[in-house]
């Protein structure tokens, strides 16, 4: 039967084969045109069975599906663990047929009890990415997704019974010192860099001795994020400090094997978590995570309290744009209670007299 359209709901939608003479070229359809009258419905079908015709008789390229994107697309190890539940979920999808609606929706289905940001980040991002990637090598439909809006986040936060996107606390002065105090020298070495440098955890924990040049009080960065490697400079303090440090080769946590000789001594990322948390007991502060305590606590430092304008702080903490920081990394830091006694104290009344006289 060739392709009709038949109205469900206020939708048209199709449902038969595309043929040529009377001989099927196509799986059956049935989906919706999203048309919501008769000639809306009839114009997608003359579409839909020229593309297939002429791809039939070989005018247009092959049809890709979800699973030959994720091939073109090569990804990294991280990014590969990402997407196998996804394959398995929509694998056999053609990509022109995968809309940003489509992603979002598999947020609930794949991961039920996640925040909206972490089903953006874990599902829509990688699908996302390798089906615009099929895109440039291949020319397939380019995807242009929408990202959750608040309600959708306040939605799923009521229905996990958590609050997501949580308003970090910067680290302060008091803070690190407290910290230092009841810290080893390398976790207290390690604080002090990122505070002074707003360098990544990741980062800093990757640099190695030969990333050091003492006599110009340099330390190189490597690419993240984005960003290439950089050399930045760091007080002569900080230097004196860091090499004083004896560099400890870290174990991969995953193999055993024993890493390249690291400055701070940590091999990964997220390796010092539980040591800072014990720091943190010990010391009576409430714990902070490395970015809250470096990136967070360095433009707070600068802007907020030091009064630095908000462009040179984005250039010494390295972002380009010098928005995102005062939307992010700046934390207001003035008591609410002392913004409410603003409006409760009682002007000064003129009198009529003093009033005639000043006009």
């Amino acid at each position: 039967m060739p392709l009709e359209p038949y109205l469900r709901g206020r939708i048209w939608w199709v449902k038969g084969r595309v043929e040529i003479n009377g001989r099927a070229i196509t799986g059956p359809y049935r989906k919706s045109t999203g048309a919501t009258d008769e000639a809306g419905a009839h114009d997608w079908i003359a579409e839909e069975t020229d593309i297939q015709r002429r791809r039939y008789y070989g005018g247009v390229k092959e049809a890709y599906y979800f699973r030959d994107a994720v091939y073109l697309y090569q990804a990294k190890e991280r990014e590969a663990r990402k997407l196998l539940p996804i394959l398995d979920e929509i694998g056999d999808m053609l990509i022109s047929d995968i809309t940003g609606k489509l992603l979002k929706n598999l947020g609930p289905k794949l991961r039920p009890n996640v925040s909206t940001d972490t089903w953006w980040r874990e599902i829509v991002t990688p699908a996302r990415a390798a089906i615009n990637n099929a895109h440039e090598l291949v020319g397939t439909p380019l995807l242009r997704v929408k990202p959750y809006d608040q309600f959708e986040r306040i939605s799923q936060d009521q229905k996990r019974n958590r609050q997501s996107r949580i308003k970090r606390k910067p680290s302060n002065q008091k803070w690190i010192d407290a910290f230092c105090n009841a810290a080893d020298p390398y976790n207290a070495a390690l604080v002090r860099f990122m505070f002074e440098t707003a360098a990544r955890i990741d980062q800093a924990v990757s640099i190695r001795p030969n990333d050091l040049r003492s006599d110009e009080c340099k330390v190189r960065l490597k690419a993240q994020k984005g960003h290439p490697e950089v050399w930045i400079t760091v007080s002569p303090e900080m230097m004196a400090e860091i090499e004083a440090l004896k560099p400890k080769r870290p174990r991969n946590r995953r193999t055993g094997a024993l890493l390249d000789p690291r400055v701070f001594g940590y091999g990964s990322s997220t390796g010092y978590n539980n040591r800072w948390r014990t720091i943190c007991r010990r010391a009576g502060i409430p714990y902070l995570s490395a970015h809250a305590a470096g990136r967070h606590g360095f433009y707070t430092e600068l802007v907020v309290r030091q009064q630095v304008d908000p462009v040179t702080a984005a250039e010494a903490g390295r972002w380009a744009d010098a928005n995102l920081p005062m939307r992010i990394y700046a934390h207001a830091e003035v008591d609410e209670g002392q913004i409410r006694a603003r409006f409760r104290t009682k002007p000064v009344h003129t009198t009529t007299s003093e009033c005639a006289k000043e006009m």
